[in-house]
């Protein structure tokens, strides 16, 4: 049997490639809201980021994210931004280990 493929996408803040299931996506959705897309799924302009808070500290200061979502994104939304990500980064940790151990 063939080996199934597995997508690789881009961290915005680091450049580094990646399968798309250890990464992040934030999402900016057809209503202009940004946010963080667990799921990968959601509807909308999506930019993966690494699971580590300093690659979201890295997008912030370079602008990544703005680029990435062809956007410009305020403070306030990276403010929420980053309260979502530390929310999501435990549990994602948590899921991508689980994953790892069905492989």
């Amino acid at each position: 049997m063939k080996p199934r493929k597995v997508p690789l996408r881009k961290c915005v803040a680091c450049q580094e490639m990646m399968p798309k299931r250890e990464l992040i996506r934030v999402v900016r959705t057809p209503d202009e809201e940004i946010m963080v897309d667990l799921t990968g799924k959601k509807a909308g302009r999506g930019a993966y980021l690494c699971g580590k808070l300093n690659c979201f500290a890295l997008a912030q200061k370079s602008k990544a994210l703005d680029r990435a979502l062809k956007q410009t994104v305020d403070e306030a939304v990276y403010v929420q931004l980053k309260q979502q990500f530390i929310a999501v980064e435990q549990q994602f940790i948590a899921n991508k280990g689980n994953t790892n151990d069905e492989s």
